[in-house]
């Protein structure tokens, strides 16, 4: 007599565990894939939803402009290198005996104009100083210059133009014609006037000077950004909840108008930097003891026949920190321009 024929599933655990469940076990299945695929509507597809703080669910919290600006700028390789120069340049003018640990005042005229030497590399200047060390110790009377004057007209443009914007009326009228007045007075002669007058050695009467001719551009640009931020549907919707001119001012449109002050700011540092050095070889800027890369460059220029090596240094000097902040305001621009995404 043949033997039955065994069915295979029979032996399988996994089908006999089904089995036994009957019609109940098959609703159980059911509900439970119904809640997988609630919990996880994704696993329909077949697809894997990556790890990592880019997916943190349903309620992922946007990005802001600001993140999305320090996202791009860590991308862009210029905004590396004009920053790692920038990083640079504020090493040397905070600790310049660093990497030169000679003395800018120590001059010996037997050796004036003599090219580079051991110990020496930049050669000496006519009257005998170290270019080397006058090129370093240059840098913190320049970006000094730059720095401050950059914070006094960013912050005095801002607040003026901020609020004729915000404002408006006879505020908003008379800012614009002092504007047009100061727009009228040219930078380099306005410094031959003012500056001619002031015999103080320090940075403060130029970067006075600076400030009092700089702020009407930032002005235009700040009172133009809050215009255009005050418009906007959530300045009108705290308007019509009764929050305050200043809690509007300052929480609701300042953040979101000051992207383009930033960015100008940025660009017209090295402009500031320039400008000093121009004052300061035409002979009313920054004036000796200090040591500048303007007034290296006005006392090389007699020389630059016979000895070029000494407008050589401090003008290259001038020229890379110029060229490495135009570099970042360009990034910065770049970056938070929504227009350029």
């Amino acid at each position: 007599m043949p033997e039955p024929r065994q069915n295979p599933h029979f032996d399988d655990p996994a089908h006999s565990a089904v089995a036994a469940t009957g019609a109940g076990g098959a609703t159980d299945l059911a509900m439970s894939e119904g809640e997988t695929l609630e919990r996880d509507p994704s696993a329909a597809s077949g697809e894997r939803v990556p790890d990592g703080p880019e997916v943190t669910g349903r309620a992922a919290k946007p990005r802001s402009l600001w993140s999305d600006a320090w996202r791009d700028l860590r991308r862009n390789p210029v905004f590396i290198v004009s920053a790692l120069v920038i990083l640079f340049l504020i090493f040397i003018s905070l600790w310049p005996s660093v990497i030169a640990s000679g003395n800018p005042q120590s001059c010996d005229l037997a050796k004036a104009q003599q090219g580079s030497q051991p110990g020496h590399p930049f050669g000496f200047n006519g009257q005998g100083c170290d270019v080397y060390t006058r090129t370093v110790y240059g840098a913190r009377a320049s970006v000094t210059v730059g720095v401050c004057a950059t914070v006094g007209v960013a912050l005095l443009g801002s607040v003026l133009g901020g609020l004729a914007g915000f404002f408006g009326g006879a505020w908003d009228a008379a800012l614009s014609r002092l504007t047009d007045i100061f727009f009228g007075i040219p930078v380099v002669l306005g410094g031959l006037v003012l500056l001619s007058v002031i015999t103080s050695s320090t940075v403060w009467p130029v970067v006075g000077f600076m400030v009092l001719l700089g702020w009407p551009q930032i002005s235009r640009i700040a009172r133009g950004s809050v215009i255009t931020a005050k418009q906007n549907d959530y300045v009108q919707a705290a308007r019509a909840l009764g929050a305050s001119s200043s809690r509007m001012l300052l929480r609701h449109i300042a953040p979101n108008a000051v992207a383009p002050v930033i960015v100008v700011a940025t660009i017209a540092l090295g402009t500031y930097i320039s400008l000093e050095a121009t004052l300061s070889f035409l002979g009313v800027g920054l004036k000796p003891p200090t040591v500048s890369w303007g007034i290296d460059i006005s006392s090389a220029s007699p020389y630059v026949r016979n000895a070029p090596h000494m407008l050589l240094w401090p003008a290259g000097a001038l020229a890379v920190t110029v060229l490495a902040f135009i570099m970042l305001g360009d990034a910065v621009r770049d970056a938070l321009d929504p227009k350029l995404r």
